[in-house]
């Protein structure tokens, strides 16, 4: 593999991700800071394998949908997860849509590298906790298909099973109170629950499918 492609915002690591890579023996390393910029430059260069990270400044997910996106394109690319999230759910999801691997920021480099170089071989990486977790999330039974989601209300489920308030949640996402307030009577709906105590019990029980970090 000659080419790989990393989609992030935040500067440093860009940075620590192409040391890493150039170490590693990868020709060119192609940088974008956005969803838009990452899905151009994947479409005219057609890297082997791109690194998303699937948080960027708004707080939505917006990286599931870059990899869904490149999937639909190629579909032997090999794509990394790069993501702060431990819910299994957001990592099940980034699976679902096509991650070849996932892994969290903050394992040390070398933990980083493994993740790289397994998927870069063609093989698939999940942490053994995280794979845990997801497997345990999955034996437990779903409430209603999470394949319905947004990827605004997963993530809004999960900071539901954290504890936030709708105002917290708001200023988390950077988003209107009321946004927040729509989204959630869509998850309500779309999950079979009446009330917002049966939603954070959803989102609660998901987020404890497995053992904590």
């Amino acid at each position: 593999m000659t080419s790989v492609l990393i989609v992030d915002d935040h500067p440093v690591i860009l940075r620590g991700f192409r040391r890493i890579m150039e170490d590693a023996g990868v020709e060119t390393v192609h940088e974008a800071t956005d969803i838009a910029g990452g899905y151009r430059l994947f479409n005219r260069l057609r890297p082997g394998m791109v690194v998303v990270d699937l948080t960027f400044r708004t707080g939505a997910l917006a990286g599931l949908s870059l990899i869904r996106q490149i999937r639909t394109l190629a579909r032997d690319t090999r794509i990394l997860a790069f993501s702060m999230h431990d819910d299994p759910i957001i990592v099940s999801r980034a699976l679902e849509s096509g991650a070849t691997g996932y892994v969290l920021k903050d394992v040390p480099a070398a933990r980083f590298q493994e993740a790289f170089e397994t998927v870069r071989s063609g093989r698939s990486y999940l942490d053994h906790a995280l794979a845990t977790r997801v497997a345990v999330l999955g034996l437990a039974g779903q409430p209603a298909p999470l394949a319905d989601l947004t990827a605004r209300e997963l993530q809004i489920l999960s900071l539901l099973g954290r504890g936030q308030s709708y105002g917290a949640i708001a200023d988390t996402l950077a988003v209107s109170y009321r946004t927040v307030i729509a989204a959630c009577a869509s998850l309500r709906r779309k999950l079979g629950v009446r009330t917002l105590a049966e939603l954070i019990h959803v989102a609660v029980s998901h987020g404890e499918a497995g053992p904590a970090r």
